[in-house]
C-alpha cells in the first residue's frame, strides 16, 4: 500500500483560520466530497463519531481522523495543512495544523488498518512534517507525502 494510492493531488489543501475541531472535520468532509465524491455530511458524521471514542490528534501538532463508511469502494484520503493551529484535544495538548484524514469502506477491516499505519508512519517522520510546514503549494504538499513513503520502501 503506498500514499500515492490513498491521497490524490486533489485531496491535499491549504486551508486558512478555522476555529474549531467540527470546522476542520467540516472541512475534511468538503474536501472529501470534491476529490472522491463522498457525501460529506456522511463523512462528518463518521470523523465525529469515531472521535467519540477518543481523540485522533496524535501529538506535535498531527492529527489523523479516520472514518468507515457505508457505499465506499476503497479507502481514500484528505491532507490539510492548517495555516493557524486549531485546538484538538491531541494527546499532548498542543493544538494541530497537520491534519492527515482518512474514509475507508465499514468492512475493509486489516486495510483500513495498514492504510492509518502507513499514515501514522508518515506523519512521524520530523523531517516530513518540517517540509510540510515550510510549503503553501498543494501540489508540493502531495509531492512531499506520497514520495516520502516510495522512497523510504525502496
Amino acid at each position: 500500500m503506498e500514499l500515492n494510492r490513498l491521497l490524490k493531488p486533489g485531496a491535499v489543501r491549504v486551508v486558512g483560520h478555522l476555529t474549531s475541531k467540527k470546522r476542520l472535520f467540516q472541512e475534511l468532509g468538503e474536501v472529501a466530497a470534491q476529490a472522491y465524491g463522498l457525501n460529506a455530511a456522511v463523512a462528518v458524521d463518521g470523523l465525529q463519531e469515531r472521535e467519540s471514542l477518543g481523540p485522533t490528534g496524535v501529538g506535535h501538532g498531527i492529527a489523523l481522523p479516520h472514518a468507515r463508511l457505508e457505499d465506499l469502494s476503497g479507502i481514500v484520503g484528505v491532507f490539510l495543512r492548517l495555516e493557524k493551529a486549531v485546538d484538538f484535544d491531541s494527546v499532548d495538548r498542543q493544538p494541530v495544523d497537520l491534519v492527515f484524514g482518512l474514509f475507508a469502506p465499514k468492512d475493509s477491516g486489516v486495510d483500513h488498518l495498514k492504510a492509518l499505519a502507513l499514515v501514522s508512519r508518515t506523519m512521524r517522520d520530523p523531517s516530513i512534517c518540517a517540509k510540510l510546514r515550510a510549503n503553501s503549494d498543494p501540489a508540493k504538499l502531495h509531492a512531499i507525502l506520497t514520495e516520502a513513503r516510495t522512497n523510504q520502501a525502496a
